[in-house]
């Protein structure tokens, strides 16, 4: 009597570690953790270019600032920052594959199998404002921890070894500027741009893959898989990348010493110091990026999914 009544009090949590939404936000994870770290020199490089101003052009070029980082911080420089992007990306890309497939069934239409086009826009959308809402306070801190040092050419050896860590900056944005406010500072931006930029990620992969798919007739290989991902993350950046510009100039909004007082005075002051060229700063590196990332993210997830629900439903019989 008793082992019954074990069993069936544990059947609800067999039943979670099983289902879908697991796998996914499993897969989902590993897939941001691995594609963020095979891309971690220039992310570092990219917001470094995002953040400096046209009156202070101290990184030109992407392999001289390769070169230039690696000089004043040796192989850490181009990891820097990488652990608290992955302590957030693991959290971000888990929640938005999850969710993206939680919103998927309340949009097929009647009668579909399958959602159109415009609705796996519409189901990215959300899943990624889902995940920037829940994860963004890592962001900003991640965001602060990249940019600490970019220019360490004046500090000696002890001073930066002795840079402030991931949660020694949390902590000082919270108690130094605004509380909750500061650690969410630039969110606006980074939703305007998350929402186009996961819509188009998720549509045009799954509409590339679909394709491949009816070509070979059967399941796609990892290099297509591959090409799909590439693809998807490449029309993505192009057509959202002003968006993260913006997010990037309001997390270091504070010591920048441009202080935007919103998003249309941001845009009226990066237009008019900058030109249309502000907007794209570090684009040219960010694309250089996006191949990798989104071609390893989309075959990690593909290849953690089915490998996390033969795990989980080894690990939890029932």
């Amino acid at each position: 009597m008793s082992s019954e009544s074990s069993r069936a009090s544990s059947a609800p949590t067999v039943s979670f570690l099983q289902s879908s939404f697991m796998t996914n936000f499993i897969a989902g994870g590993m897939a941001g953790c691995v594609s963020r770290t095979v891309v971690s020199p220039l992310e570092r490089m990219k917001i470094i270019y995002q953040i400096q101003s046209s009156r202070s052009q101290n990184y030109k070029g992407i392999w001289s600032t390769l070169g230039k980082i690696w000089r004043e911080e040796g192989w850490r420089g181009y990891m820097r920052g990488n652990g608290s992007n992955c302590l957030r990306i693991f959290p971000y890309s888990a929640i938005q594959f999850a969710s993206y497939n939680i919103y998927k069934p309340y949009l097929i239409a009647a009668g579909d199998t399958d959602l159109s086009v415009g609705m796996r826009l519409l189901a990215g959308g959300l899943a990624g404002i889902t995940s920037v809402a829940i994860t963004y306070p890592l962001d900003i801190t991640r965001t602060r921890l990249s940019i600490q040092c970019a220019d360490l050419s004046n500090l000696s050896r002890a001073d930066r070894q002795s840079l402030p860590g991931m949660w020694t900056i949390m902590k000082d944005i919270y108690r130094n500027e605004g509380g909750m406010l500061g650690l969410y500072r630039g969110i606006m931006p980074t939703i305007y741009g998350v929402a186009p930029y996961v819509g188009l990620n998720f549509a045009v992969y799954e509409s590339v893959r679909k394709r491949f798919s009816t070509l070979e007739g059967g399941e796609p290989t990892a290099l297509e898989k591959l090409a799909s991902g590439a693809i998807s993350g490449a029309v993505a950046q192009f057509m959202t990348y002003p968006f993260d510009v913006l997010r990037r100039r309001f997390q270091v909004n504070t010591i920048m010493g441009t202080p935007y007082k919103n998003v249309w005075h941001a845009c009226q002051t990066i237009a008019a110091q900058e030109g249309m060229k502000g907007f794209y700063r570090g684009l040219a590196a960010n694309l250089l990026k996006v191949v990798p990332s989104m071609s390893s993210s989309w075959l990690t997830f593909e290849v953690s999914d089915v490998s996390a629900s033969n795990y989980l439903v080894f690990l939890m019989p029932g």
